[in-house]
């Protein structure tokens, strides 16, 4: 299924943007974990819309009504099944453009795939309000994670051209992970906020937007976990990001960064700490050799696109009736998505992870 990621832990997700409501069913949970309920409420709040002048306007509660699979805050080991309604949809904002392409968008591609049946409606079923119940899922599994001593956690890494600090890709703390994720705009560098938040404001006052990178770590990964040659870490890990809307790259460790380096400075070497654990002394490999975790903290950078949806005037097609046509975009849209990826990164990042323990366990 293309709205499916997982091989032990299968995730669907379902429903769209201006639909009833959106939801996921979550197959291969283990059973008796506790859920913390206040956490994940919080976790799935830093995803939802209309906190501050960086994300879209539209107010959805994004509270979802578990049907299934957790009772008393203990997950069942069955199915678990979960609704999100969608209250403040406008969908009048798009009758002008039901059959205009707009620039960026899946809206003739999504036309060709499913032979004009699909939701146009604030991008339907392509839309970025799928990811609330990602973050549902990847909540839970953030959860589980935490109780095997893994940590995830995420921040801006940049904004346009503004760039936050990196993390310690040597040495990333709980408490680090932990606080990154009670800001209000995530970022290391408090500096780095008011530089991005006005490149943002600046996009946003003249009818348009900007893209960001955002950088995800996890910490208290074993090592010895991946399978050559197509079910390597970063192959999986990949696989998950590209599900977000609106990412156009993914890196690890030095990335294209190792490009610019010679081997002896891109090979990171090994020693036996004072623990007797085996270590390297500078993590450009990103936590991960020949696709298999090392033990380092896992370093990946995910590049999201501008928003497509801007209120400038576009050229575009007609594409039913085949005729060029001029178009404006309606309705509210983040001038920046990259700031509400953050935590979506974080779920997708504890999905796929879970997801192979229990594979590596044979849970």
């Amino acid at each position: 299924m293309s709205s499916q990621i997982g091989k032990k832990l299968r995730i669907s997700v379902f429903g769209e943007s201006h639909g009833n409501g959106i939801g996921a069913v979550i197959d291969g949970f283990p059973a008796g974990v506790v859920v913390n309920t206040k956490e994940l409420m919080n976790f799935m709040a830093r995803r939802a819309p209309g906190r501050d002048k960086t994300s879209t306007q539209r107010r959805e509660n994004d509270l979802p009504t578990v049907l299934s699979g957790i009772q008393g805050n203990i997950t069942c080991g069955t199915p678990i099944a979960a609704v999100i309604k969608n209250s403040d949809q406008q969908s009048g904002d798009y009758r002008n453009i039901a059959a205009v392409a707009r620039p960026g968008h899946a809206d003739y591609t999504g036309y060709l795939r499913y032979q004009g049946f699909n939701d146009i409606r604030g991008g339907g079923h392509f839309s970025a309000r799928l990811t609330a119940p990602l973050a549902f899922a990847g909540g839970l599994c953030r959860q589980y994670l935490a109780q095997k001593d893994i940590y995830i956690g995420a921040h801006l890494k940049s904004v346009g051209s503004v760039h936050d600090d990196a993390f310690n890709d040597l040495d990333i703390s709980e408490s680090i992970l932990r606080d990154i994720g009670e800001k209000n705009f995530p970022v290391l560098n408090e500096e780095s906020e008011e530089k991005m938040r006005e490149v943002i404001e600046k996009a946003r006052s003249e009818g348009d937007s900007v893209g960001g990178v955002v950088e995800v770590a996890v910490s208290g990964m074993p090592a010895g976990i991946g399978s050559p040659i197509f079910d390597t870490v970063e192959g999986r890990l990949a696989y998950g990001y590209y599900g977000i809307p609106a990412v156009k790259g993914v890196e690890f460790g030095a990335g294209f960064g190792a490009t610019l380096l010679k081997g002896s400075e891109n090979n990171d070497e090994f020693y036996v700490d004072n623990d007797g654990a085996i270590k390297t002394k500078t993590n450009n490999h990103g936590g991960i050799l020949g696709g298999i975790s090392s033990g380092m903290p896992i370093i990946a950078r995910i590049a999201f696109k501008p928003t497509p949806s801007i209120s400038k005037p576009q050229h575009s097609v007609n594409y039913r009736k085949n005729t060029n046509t001029e178009m404006v975009v309606k309705g509210r849209h983040d001038p920046c998505v990259a700031v509400r990826a953050v935590p979506v990164v974080e779920a997708m990042t504890a999905i796929v992870i879970m997801d192979m323990l229990l594979e590596q366990e044979g849970e």
